[in-house]
């Protein structure tokens, strides 16, 4: 098993949910936390416990961002108009790393990271290597043609356990996807359920 991987599943049994729905995950077969001392750990959590466990949820649905990231990004959410919790997910989700997730060019978020990291998406047409870059309504992510044959693309595309979200729309022929508009949180395909509204009472007190 890769660091990547064991790094995945850690995250999925210290929540105790199967957040990304994933076939593999650890959770299918057990439901105690990662550690020798997983089994003895679950009990009642204090509301501190339900708003950290709420953050660290989001946040590792998406890669495990780091606690700088994610700060980073509820500061935008809070002073953009509307409601925070709504213009967090919205954030989120116009991350190029989670767009291409989202568009089924790879399995799982973790490997978007690295997939743009190596240089295999454009964005209308040009190179981009930044994984936390923001995606606009309208724009065009495109697998580049000398990366369309790599195995983990053709896997992906084919992979039945989840479906492209309607805010994406994704031709596989082409290994092209347009981000057709920001979701809000009712729109977003989550396995499990996340709580934005938990996440703002946590930085509200913290």
């Amino acid at each position: 098993m890769t660091k990547r991987t064991s790094a995945k599943y850690k995250i999925d049994r210290r929540m105790g949910e199967n957040i990304w729905g994933r076939p593999k995950s650890p959770v299918n077969r057990r439901e105690y936390g990662p550690g020798q001392h997983g089994q003895r750990r679950k009990g009642k959590l204090s509301d501190f416990g339900l708003q950290l466990r709420a953050k660290q949820k989001l946040k590792g649905y998406y890669g495990d961002l780091t606690e700088k990231q994610f700060r980073r990004i509820f500061g935008e959410a809070e002073r953009v108009k509307g409601d925070t919790g709504e213009n967090l997910i919205g954030l989120l989700e116009r991350r190029l790393d989670a767009v291409v997730y989202r568009a089924k060019f790879v399995a799982t978020v973790f490997a978007a990271r690295q997939f743009v990291n190596h240089g295999h998406v454009t964005v209308n047409g040009k190179r981009v290597n930044i994984p936390s870059y923001r995606v606009k309504e309208g724009d065009v992510i495109e697998v580049r043609d000398r990366s369309k044959q790599i195995a983990v693309v053709i896997e992906a595309t084919q992979l039945a356990e989840r479906d492209v979200p309607d805010y994406i729309e994704a031709d596989h022929s082409k290994m092209k996807a347009t981000f057709v508009r920001t979701p809000g949180l009712g729109d977003v395909p989550y396995p499990v359920m996340m709580e934005p509204n938990l996440v703002i009472e946590f930085y509200a007190q913290n």
